[in-house]
């Protein structure tokens, strides 16, 4: 494996370790569109309130943000379901849509550390 593509599983990032550091880190050199909102986020529900309880609810939201964003493609189907649910004028196809894009999202969520 070259230099260039440790990291990387085919042209998707690996998920980093499962620490604040470490995703900071994952989402500032593959994901930077997100790293303003991660850092926002980190500064009002943890840095600024020096209580560590809300960790584990950041971890898994921010978890999740960047094993979304790190895969263009799956992203892109995920808004593009949450776009069209937001026009559709009938309500069961609308549900059908939001149920389909959670589930990407779940599905991408569960990603361990190196996959």
């Amino acid at each position: 494996m070259t230099t260039a593509a440790a990291g990387m599983l085919g042209s998707i990032p690996h998920m980093p370790e499962r620490t604040p550091k470490a995703l900071r880190a994952a989402i500032a050199q593959h994901t930077p569109k997100l790293l303003p909102d991660f850092d926002r986020n980190w500064r009002e529900k943890i840095a600024d309130t020096y209580d560590l309880a809300p960790l584990p609810a950041f971890m898994a939201r921010w978890w999740a943000e960047f094993a979304l964003a790190r895969d263009p493609q799956l992203e892109d189907r995920v808004h593009r379901l949450e776009d069209e649910a937001a026009q559709a004028t009938d309500n069961a196809h609308a549900k059908s849509l939001v149920e389909e894009a959670g589930r990407l999202r779940r599905e991408a969520s569960k990603a361990e550390p190196g996959q």
